[in-house]
């Protein structure tokens, strides 16, 4: 696996992803199955994680979770969380991305195969208005949690959060010891996987922290590991914003005068930056293979 630390598209002393490319050709442990155009099996092994059927007219899709899931991620010890320190900072987050990484590329039942991807800092719920409730309503209305079978309709209830297995109680003894964490400001992060074919995240590892934060009504930290842009995605990509860029400034050089030059320059090098670190860490599709008969 070959990592890339990825910074902010303006301050690039702040880490906000780490890129991850991996030349493995077996199909993953953790993998996405589809048959008819509207059948999804989330196989984990030979064991099936969740089935889901999208509706004929596109606006939803049913599901049905078996309780067979297991987490990719090695059990976090506590004096393991105790030694990340400078919670929330950049280089916390950073520690924790490589953290995963290492276990997810050693794992035989998580979800990387070969090609790109990112672990972000991104949040689930970013740019939704708060509640009055404060971090635990919020997470409460994002989470899919009508365990075992539910339904997510895409106009209304897209971009939410599926747990894999049945959430703990916030009497459960993990719970309990997160709560504690949560409540000292160190609780780790929640390792989320964007799932296009259903277009929510899903709980990849830490459904006892995510409970834990809820029950403690604390914000609680997430990265989200996606597929990132193909390369040929991303050259072309890179073409077009270049091109738009060139070409602004040839309009901003051109004969006539332009009000606030320096203004305008700003904004558009602010804009080919922001495109160029899109390119690096937008989602790109979940792949999926198709379903053995």
């Amino acid at each position: 696996m070959h990592r890339t630390n990825l910074t902010a598209a303006i301050d690039s002393e702040s880490w906000v992803s780490l890129g991850l490319e991996l030349e493995r050709t077996t199909e993953p442990g953790l993998r996405p199955q589809t048959a008819n155009g509207n059948l999804i099996v989330l196989s984990q092994g030979p064991d099936v994680v969740l089935l889901g059927r999208v509706d004929d007219d596109r606006c939803g899709v049913e599901y049905s979770r078996t309780d067979h899931y297991r987490s990719p991620i090695s059990p976090l010890r506590a004096a393991e969380v105790r030694s990340v320190t400078e919670h929330g900072q950049p280089s916390w987050y950073a520690r924790w991305a490589h953290r995963f990484a290492n276990t997810l590329d050693s794992s035989t039942i998580g979800p990387l195969h070969e090609g790109r991807w990112v672990l972000s800092r991104r949040l689930a719920r970013e740019g939704m208005t708060p509640t009055e409730g404060g971090p635990a309503d919020q997470w409460r209305s994002l989470l899919l949690d009508d365990h075992p079978d539910g339904y997510i309709d895409w106009f209304d209830g897209s971009w939410r959060v599926m747990p894999l297995r049945q959430m703990p109680p916030s009497d459960d003894p993990r719970v309990k010891a997160y709560r504690k964490h949560a409540r000292e400001g160190i609780l780790p992060p929640v390792l989320l996987w964007w799932f296009s074919g259903l277009n929510c995240h899903v709980i990849l590892d830490g459904h006892a922290r995510l409970g834990a934060a809820i029950a403690e009504n604390r914000e609680p930290a997430v990265l989200v590991l996606s597929r990132a842009p193909s390369e040929e995605q991303t050259k072309t990509g890179t073409d077009k914003a270049l091109s738009t860029y060139h070409l602004t400034m040839s309009l901003l050089d051109g004969q006539h005068p332009v009000t606030d030059r320096q203004g305008l320059v700003r904004a558009a090098s602010h804009l080919l930056a922001t495109q160029l670190h899109s390119l690096k860490v937008d989602y790109a599709p979940t792949r999926a293979w198709p379903m053995p008969r």
